[in-house]
């Protein structure tokens, strides 16, 4: 199994969603270009208990809040707050 595939489940993230059911579901979640990125705590006992997601759109519309989105991205890496893992999101999405 694949890390991608790994940290999704151990978070509990929905793949395929919508940005509407990431946002009622998930504490942060951003609109950024064609990419939806959020980030949430998930307790771990390290102190760093912050991860982020990206998402992409998974067809051509993407001005819905019900356009279907896909799991791109999980940080491998925990947070100290979601700040830092928004940050991470951020690096990535400019890539």
């Amino acid at each position: 199994m694949n890390t991608l595939v790994e940290k999704a489940k151990t978070y509990r993230l929905p793949n395929p969603t919508t940005p509407e059911d990431l946002a009622c579901n998930l504490r942060h979640t951003l609109r950024f270009g064609d990419k939806v990125i959020t980030a949430d705590y998930y307790y771990n006992g390290s102190g760093n208990s912050y991860f982020a997601a990206i998402y992409e759109f998974l067809d051509d519309s993407q001005t819905d809040c019900d356009d279907p989105i896909g799991l791109a991205e999980v940080s491998l890496v925990n947070f100290a707050d979601e700040g830092h893992a928004i940050a991470w999101a951020l690096s990535k999405v400019k890539e």
